[in-house]
């Protein structure tokens, strides 16, 4: 009989952590190919529907959100570069400029052209670390951690601001 005041849930079993991160690793080897579900389950020796579930227990995203934020995060690094946006779309694995275009703007606030202008000035005004105009809140952070903190969250999952009471 099991006393303990937590109990263990499938999603979060030692075994099944460990195949879901090599689940994670595979897609973010892979974030510029279709996301296959059924292929990354049949691989964790899961099925699709139970791979999703214990993901999202996991990780709090689904495996197709998780891609998404990842393509986003690389493309908010190769908008910093000579890419034209249809391209960075197509080199992190969007079907079409306006589903990139619409998942860009979904995740981080902006339109893709209005981040890479923010990014150049932040670049030219040599605003601290890059990108520091499109995160607000990481001024004077070394370029890791403002990447970590200024990670790309859905606007359905981000928290709302605190309303003052009147």
């Amino acid at each position: 009989m099991d006393i303990s005041p937590i109990r263990s849930t499938p999603g979060n079993r030692p075994a099944d952590v460990a195949r879901l991160r090599r689940v994670r690793d595979l897609i973010d080897r892979t974030y510029a190919a279709p996301l296959d579900v059924v292929a990354l389950a049949r691989g964790a020796g899961m099925a699709p529907g139970c791979l999703g579930r214990r993901f999202r227990t996991v990780y709090g995203q689904s495996p197709y959100a998780y891609l998404t934020a990842r393509r986003v995060d690389r493309a908010t690094l190769l908008l910093r570069g000579d890419l034209g946006v249809d391209a960075v779309g197509a080199a992190v694995g969007c079907a079409t400029p306006g589903i990139f275009t619409a998942r860009f703007t979904e995740l981080v606030g902006l339109t893709p052209e209005r981040f890479r202008r923010l990014a150049d000035e932040a670049a030219t005004t040599g605003g601290g670390a890059a990108g520091a105009a499109v995160a607000p809140g990481v001024e004077g952070l070394p370029a890791c951690l403002a990447q970590r903190v200024a990670r790309a969250v859905r606007n359905q999952e981000a928290q709302a601001p605190a309303r003052p009471l009147t």
